[in-house]
């Protein structure tokens, strides 16, 4: 017998176009709750009500159901701004057990195509592709930190907005960034170049040397990028810095 949800399946459940999703106790719909927190990183119900397009009752039932089966975890928000009454939103994440049972078939597909490039145009190509995409971040999130006075908070929010659910803090004479969710951990833990040129696009943004101390591609549970202390100082320079005369 079937267990009462299941985030593998062969159907496609269509997000923000076609029919409504059913709010009713659909595994599909739930799958589809799930599934859009792994691709967009930690959400509201609010958030995600409006991005499937199911009433905030469905939303909820479905949320409790995945937190009670520890594919989610309901955490306080990272910062709080409040507005006018009541509390802050709970924000939902995906749990490590959570990730681990979706399947990783658009993955094999990416892993299949990089090998076979690999094997038949040679592995400077595999290399080309992942820098291309390092560029893309770089290119993407210039913009953001060029009008923030913290790059590496602002360089957090960015990869949170890119669905990498990050977040800054304290470690030893310098600060961590740490990506709690990796989209692309199945394809990097064959590809590792993936997550050196990523690595080499922080260092890039932020101005300044950093260090990849573990990754999930690798089997930890969260993927950390150490600052040093003497690194910090150059990101949380003031915009005004420099320009004064």
């Amino acid at each position: 017998m079937a267990s009462a949800w299941e985030l593998r399946h062969n159907s496609v459940v269509k997000i923000g176009s076609g029919p409504a999703l059913k709010s009713s106790d659909d595994p599909r719909t739930r799958d589809a709750v799930a599934r859009s927190i792994l691709e967009n990183g930690p959400s509201t119900a609010a958030a995600l009500s409006e991005r499937l397009g199911l009433t905030a009752a469905g939303i909820r039932r479905h949320l409790d159901l995945l937190v009670s089966d520890s594919i989610l975890e309901a955490r306080e928000p990272r910062i709080s701004s409040t507005r006018g009454r009541g509390r802050p939103s709970k924000v939902f994440v995906m749990t490590d057990s959570g990730r681990e049972k979706f399947e990783h078939s658009y993955d094999d597909l990416a892993v299949a195509a990089l090998k076979f490039i690999s094997a038949q145009s040679g592995e400077h190509l595999v290399t080309a592709f992942a820098q291309s995409r390092a560029d893309d971040i770089e290119r993407k999130a210039a913009s953001v930190l060029a009008k923030s006075s913290n790059k590496l908070e602002s360089l957090a929010i960015f990869l949170s907005e890119q669905g990498y659910a990050a977040s800054v803090g304290p470690r030893g004479n310098g600060e961590e960034l740490c990506q709690h969710h990796c989209p692309i951990a199945h394809v990097a833990a064959q590809f590792p170049q993936l997550c050196e040129t990523e690595t080499e696009a922080f260092s890039k943004l932020l101005g300044t040397h950093v260090q990849r101390l573990a990754t999930i591609a690798h089997g930890d549970g969260v993927c950390t990028t150490y600052i040093p202390n003497l690194s910090i100082e150059k990101i949380k320079q003031p915009l005004t810095a420099g320009k004064a005369r």
